[in-house]
């Protein structure tokens, strides 16, 4: 379940667009996590990232094992795989969870 902007509820994240992202970047106790392939990576990504390959045998007991107090920036290529990644991670009990409308194709535009 998606949110609208500006709700914070438990079990859903909220997709935002690359103004939005960049806004949030700012803040304190954020992680940005990019979820594309090692391949998609070597095509560049947003500083400070994260990688975690969504597509990666364990990945779901990796995200298990990261902060759930932090806020996590998510994105991919396109932003389908970082929402059904904040989708699992939502399922683990992460409740500040954003994904970047448009995944990395928005941001590099």
């Amino acid at each position: 379940m998606v949110k609208a902007k500006g709700q914070k509820s438990m079990g859903s994240y909220e997709d935002i667009d690359v103004a939005e992202f960049k806004e949030l970047m700012k803040e304190d106790n954020i992680v940005i996590l990019d979820v594309r392939t090692p391949g998609e990576i070597s095509s560049g990504k947003i500083e400070g990232a994260l990688e975690i390959d969504a597509l990666e045998p364990g990945f779901k007991e990796k995200i298990a094992a990261l902060d759930h107090s932090k806020t996590y920036l998510v994105y991919c290529r396109s932003g389908r795989r970082s929402a059904n990644a904040c989708g699992t991670m939502s399922g683990l009990g992460f409740d500040n969870l954003y994904n970047l409308s448009g995944g990395y194709n928005t941001w590099s535009k």
